[in-house]
């Protein structure tokens, strides 16, 4: 017989146990149970009279599966809790939905430009008015404070809904949900993502009391016009707080979250008022308002003069931005960040800019102060057309403008500017570089060649003191751009940005080097080891400075930048790359260091343009309005006197005290009569009662005149 494994506390007790357990018929003969007879004797029977040689059978255990099912469900509500702890960490909710805006403000502290979103501080829904709040919970959530995360009602009615009605789909989804869904998920229309959203809304609604999630959810959504939270959209539309909206702002405002790019106010007045309309409805339908009141409610009227939009970007602020925001840290709500920029010279650069009268050509102009703060910058003739800064992004070669770094190398190496130099054509290697008007002086000044931007001498200058100086001299000033290692590097042919070349001359009128161009006010003075290393700076020699900014001034009043001179003492140098593909006139005068860059996008040639043209104009016009002062006067010249010719010292005096030499002269006194002085005589003729006033010229009478105010030749 074969044996079972067997409880003897499993056994039936009686007959009709075993019955039972057999379906009514009765057991085997020679059948026991396993284990009753210590002898071992199969056929044995029980005490009282009935055998115990039945099969087992255990009765199933309800409870133990019920146990293990709610040891399985606490199991996985611990890794769903983990899961969204890392996953979607509470805090989230009260993190701006999209990086907060950053409002950058000139030096007068005016805003110039806004980057991001506008978002304001957080709201508290409990101390908000019950009119702003029930806007809101009307139109998007009337059973808000009694569901627990989902609303099962609203999700049957958007159901019906949208299976009915061809009209526009509803949603069904609770402000818990879209406060789950904005802060912490995509938009994705998938349903993995509403399974997400669904446990995240009873996550929040497990944690946050009521106003605690109305509070976050009003905080971040979005309005439209890219502003976030209640609070930037009380003040971006009707110039107020939350807590003094009226309720047909409220309604307005409520009425956007629906649609906010297309309901605006600023762009859609009617439809923002016509959904205001609804939510105002809504209010009276969920018991929020009454009738009476609703009928008093007035369309809101968004602050028609609301603060000027400010641009998204400009060449400046794109150039000062990513600093901005590394200088601002990790900020939550619009912060402001104040730059360098005057607001009068950037408007003087952009009129300058216009008025060159361009063509095809772009155009790039930077304005700083010696100690580096950039207050005007145009990176092209329209930032609409074309975002991208020539002033820091292009590359272009400077051209002659490159010989600021050739010249100071000459001064280093003991020259000066009544040095003399040979202008005459000269071959380097396999280099025979031209002069531009295939002209050669011969022996002339340092003063002359650089006034002239003689090439030939520039290249005698880079092959005497060595190309290695040059190239230092550069570096010195701040040029951190590649330069090779060749002579030809003398006219200019290595690459860099117009800011960099401009820092280089405003070291020269600064005295120090480098200068490092910034847009922001300086930050606090970091004394650590590397700031010690990397931002020390150099005093120039006084002598250097000097011959420097003597042969800075032949060029811009008497050489090849002429035009650029001003009534003030002008300091430059022009710059033509071969080709007349790039133009450049970089100088200062009191105290201001300007750059200007012509040229085309694609590098092509432009004939006839040179640095001493339009990039020089540009500069002078852009000068004089920054400072105030005039173009240079033109010198008229001189006419030799003739000894023999009778203009001496006494013929003059003589021809004064001749009456006759006197011209005539006539004036009238208004209301007595006219006087006339002729040939030393006084003629008066007083006015009759019934004449009229009447003007007669008579030509042999009129002396001859003489325009004094002719323009001056300005080339």
């Amino acid at each position: 017989m074969r044996s079972y494994p067997f409880d003897p506390a499993d056994r039936p007790q009686r007959a009709d146990d075993a019955l039972e357990l057999t379906g009514g018929m009765p057991p085997p003969e020679h059948h026991a149970w396993p284990g009753d007879h210590a002898d071992g004797d199969d056929d044995a029977y029980g005490a009282e009279g009935y055998t115990t040689n039945l099969p087992v059978v255990q009765r199933p255990n309800r409870l133990r599966w019920v146990m293990r099912g709610i040891a399985a469900l606490i199991i996985l509500f611990v890794f769903a809790v983990g899961w969204l702890a890392v996953t979607a960490p509470l805090s989230k909710s009260l993190q701006p939905p999209t990086p907060p805006s950053i409002t950058l403000l000139a030096d007068d502290g005016t805003p110039i430009a806004r980057r991001g979103a506008i978002l304001g501080a957080p709201v508290d829904a409990a101390k908000l008015p019950k009119t702003v709040t029930n806007a809101f919970l009307a139109i998007e959530d009337r059973r808000f404070r009694s569901h627990w995360g989902i609303d099962p009602r609203g999700i049957t009615r958007a159901f019906f809904h949208n299976i009915t009605s061809r009209g526009r789909d509803q949603g069904g989804s609770t402000i818990t949900q879209q406060l789950a869904k904005n802060a912490f998920l995509d938009s994705d229309r998938t349903a993995a993502r509403k399974i997400r959203e669904v446990m995240i809304a009873f996550w929040l609604e497990a944690w946050l009391t009521k106003d605690q999630i109305l509070s976050r959810y009003l905080s971040n959504v979005y309005f439209g016009d890219n502003v976030y939270g209640l609070r930037a959209a009380a003040r971006h539309y009707f110039g107020r707080t939350p807590e003094n909206l009226s309720i047909g702002q409220a309604a307005m405002l409520a009425g956007l979250v629906k649609a906010p790019s297309k309901l605006a106010p600023t762009i859609n007045l009617k439809g923002a008022r016509d959904r205001a309309a609804l939510v105002v409805a809504a209010m009276v339908e969920a018991g929020f308002l009454d009738k009476a009141e609703a009928a008093k409610v007035r369309p809101a009227r968004p602050i028609a003069d609301h603060a000027q939009v400010l641009p998204n970007g400009t060449y400046f602020a794109d150039w000062v931005l990513p600093e901005a925001r590394d200088r601002a840290g990790e900020i939550a709500t619009e912060t402001t960040v104040q730059t360098t920029l005057d607001r009068r010279l950037q408007k003087a650069a952009e009129h300058a800019v216009r008025r060159a009268g361009l063509r095809q050509a772009q155009v790039a102009l930077v304005a700083m102060r010696p100690d580096g703060r950039v207050v005007a910058m145009v990176g092209g003739k329209s930032y609409a057309d074309s975002p991208f800064n020539r002033a820091t992004q292009a590359q272009r070669q400077p051209g002659s403008a490159f010989k600021l770094f050739v010249y100071l190398a000459a001064m280093r190496h003991g020259l000066t500017p009544d040095s003399v130099i040979d202008d005459k054509p000269i071959t380097i290697a396999n280099w025979s570089p031209k002069n531009a008007d295939g002209r050669y002086l011969g022996p002339i000044t340092l003063r002359q060649a650089f006034a002239r931007s003689s090439n030939v001498a520039a290249a005698r200058i880079t092959q005497q003191v060595g190309v290695a100086n040059v190239i230092q001299a550069a570096r010195d000033l701040g040029v951190t751009s590649p330069i090779p290692n060749e002579a030809t590097i003398a006219l200019g042919t290595s690459s860099m940005s117009l800011l960099e070349l401009t820092s280089a001359y405003a070291a020269i009128l600064a005295e120090r080097y480098p200068v490092h161009a910034h847009g922001l006010e300086a930050a606090p003075a970091d004394h650590g080891i590397i700031a010690a290393l990397t931002d020390r700076t150099h005093t120039l020699d006084g002598t250097i400075h000097d011959e420097m900014l003597d042969l800075l001034s032949a060029s811009a009043e008497t050489g090849t930048g002429r035009a650029a001179a001003l009534s003030v003492k002008t300091y430059g140098k022009t710059g033509t790359t071969q080709d007349s593909r790039d133009a450049l006139f970089v100088g200062f005068a009191n105290g201001l260091v300007v750059g200007v860059w012509v040229g085309n996008d694609d590098n092509t040639p432009n004939a006839g343009l040179s640095g001493g043209g339009i990039p020089a104009r540009v500069w002078r016009d852009f000068m004089q309005t920054a400072l105030g002062v005039g173009p240079a006067a033109t010198p008229e010249p001189v006419e030799e006197v003739d000894p023999d010719a009778g203009n001496t010292l006494g013929d003059a005096l003589e021809n004064f005290l001749d009456p006759g030499a006197i011209p005539p002269v006539e004036g009238e006194i208004p209301g007595v009569g006219r006087l006339r002085l002729r040939n030393g005589e006084i003629d008066f003729a007083p006015n009759r009662p019934d004449q009229r006033d009447r003007r007669r010229d008579t030509p042999d009478d009129r002396a001859p005149r003489r325009d004094q105010n002719d323009p001056a030749d300005d080339q």
